[in-house]
């Protein structure tokens, strides 16, 4: 009797840890923007890491959602001769939690390895910076550097907001309860900002007027390299016609949560039956 009560008292939890995995990625990300040459490289990325969770909705869909801390930088100096003339650079750390879909075109019931895509929404938070002549880190949109929120028609820019994550990836199953892979990350952002460069040089005047000599000193750095006296206002700056981005290449793994606990206090040799996405050998 103490063994059928217990039975149906671990049913529902076991209903849920069959199909829910904790997730982790590991992997390296960059920026996408006005101070990358390219828009693929991995030259000056920096380290991405995610945990979260993923739940097996069936045999091709997953929820998944993932909090990624990660970095970007870049550097005019390692950039185009027009680029390393301008001599602007920042960097950021990101923070994310994400919420997303995935399809998995292949049953991971019937296949050892599946392909997959994802999407979703996600929502960020950045804060780029800066390090001046001396040293000294400063953050760049306290000082609107292109005159955001001082001139008419500049909006300010916020630090926190919505993207849209996308993707593809493979999945390996090592185990019933493990899994690993590969995935491809990109991330559409709706600012072109995350760099804290868009469009056009701030009035000189203006700016300090409004901001001091410090946000004069970073809006425009060419005099720092012998490119002569801050340029004239509305000189094109940055180009604001394409928003700023971010993408990562990560390493994946997932593992089933409490299956052995729920063995053990069930009684039960084994559920296979029950799970949307198990192991292709327990077909056999």
């Amino acid at each position: 009797m103490r063994k059928i009560i217990t039975l149906l008292c671990c049913m529902p939890l076991a209903a849920v840890a069959q199909n829910f995995h904790f997730a982790a990625r590991l992997g390296i990300a960059n920026y996408q923007g006005d101070l990358q040459e390219k828009n693929i490289t991995f030259k000056q990325a920096r380290f991405l890491g995610s945990f979260g969770a993923q739940y097996d909705l069936s045999e091709h869909f997953t929820a998944r959602t993932y909090f990624t801390l990660t970095s970007l930088q870049a550097d005019d100096k390692k950039g185009s001769p027009g680029m390393q003339r301008r001599n602007l650079n920042f960097a950021t750390k990101v923070f994310e939690w994400e919420l997303g879909a995935q399809y998995n075109i292949l049953s991971l019931n019937n296949s050892w390895i599946t392909p997959y895509v994802f999407a979703g929404v996600g929502l960020y938070n950045f804060k780029p910076y800066t390090h001046t002549e001396d040293g000294t880190k400063t953050y760049l949109k306290p000082l609107s550097t292109e005159g955001q929120g001082i001139i008419p028609g500049k909006k300010d820019y916020k630090l926190t907001q919505f993207n849209i994550p996308l993707g593809i990836g493979a999945t390996y199953v090592i185990t019933e309860d493990i899994r690993v892979g590969l995935e491809l990350g990109y991330r559409k952002l709706f600012t072109d900002y995350l760099d804290d460069v868009s469009s056009e040089y701030a009035d000189q005047g203006v700016l300090f007027a409004a901001k001091g000599q410090t946000a004069v000193d970073l809006a425009y750095r060419g005099d720092e390299v012998g490119q002569g006296a801050y340029p004239a206002a509305k000189t094109p700056r940055g180009n604001a016609n394409v928003k700023d981005g971010f993408y990562y290449m990560a390493l994946t793994v997932t593992v089933r949560s409490f299956i052995d606990q729920y063995k053990r206090i069930a009684g039960l040799p084994s559920y296979h039956k029950d799970k949307k996405v198990g192991c292709p050998a327990t077909r056999f």
